[in-house]
């Protein structure tokens, strides 16, 4: 897979070096002198390429017209605007990835611009911080279908509604299905006659609208004292 991806900061150098792992065919635009420099001493030298990723002639020398992926990751928001839009509609990249610096930016950066996933990072990190105040020690690992579901990790509190349930007999919410149990360090394939033990911990993928509903399942009935 060959990817493009405009801005080489943190984010872009980072983005790089796992893609590259991974063996994908990797360019990365940068027009800081600056930040060049750095990247140079980072990854291999027929990765980076120095110009301004807005300009057409740009993409064309990092082979955007064999490109899988694009994505924009400057920080500064109407640059990736630009960016996308010009990857999509000018050179018809299949997949655009657009990095959101400011929040309220965010309403901008759909497919009528071309942008396919908006990365909000302040807005994933503030949804993972209330999450985590929220639904006690629930664990997000994934989140799918642009965060509308999520893969969670969940340990059975020894008084929780479920604990000591089969799974046939515990009411689910709807948009929620067990997908594993691991118990001391072994990983159970789940069925209906499977029984839930404190401290088992429970791997589901649940909608975001029943991330509390599952959780109240599986967690103290009641608020736990804190000493």
């Amino acid at each position: 897979m060959h990817v493009v991806i405009v801005g080489g900061g943190n984010t872009g150098s980072y983005l790089a070096r796992i893609l590259l792992e991974g063996q994908h065919s990797v360019r990365v635009i940068e027009e800081r002198a600056n930040v060049l420099e750095k990247l140079r001493k980072e990854l291999p030298a027929e990765v980076v390429l120095a110009g301004d990723g807005s300009a057409p002639s740009t993409l064309e020398q990092a082979d955007i017209r064999k490109a899988h992926v694009l994505a924009a990751v400057t920080g500064d928001d109407e640059t990736n605007l630009v960016i996308s839009s010009l990857a999509r509609f000018e050179f018809n990249v299949p997949r655009i990835i657009g990095r959101v610096n400011n929040p309220k930016n965010h309403w901008l950066f759909t497919q009528e611009m071309g942008v396919d996933v908006a990365l909000n990072q302040a807005d994933v990190l503030a949804h993972l911080v209330a999450e985590e105040m929220s639904l006690g020690d629930m664990m997000t690992l994934l989140k799918l279908k642009r965060g509308e579901y999520s893969l969670v990790e969940e340990k059975v509190f020894p008084t929780a509604i479920a604990a000591n349930m089969a799974l046939k007999d515990i009411k689910f919410p709807e948009e929620c299905t067990i997908v594993a149990i691991i118990r001391h360090h072994q990983l159970i394939i789940p069925r209906g006659n499977t029984v839930l033990e404190a401290l088992d911990e429970v791997l589901a993928l649940v909608h975001h609208q029943r991330l509390s509903e599952f959780a109240s399942l599986l967690s103290p009935p009641y608020p736990v004292e804190r000493k």
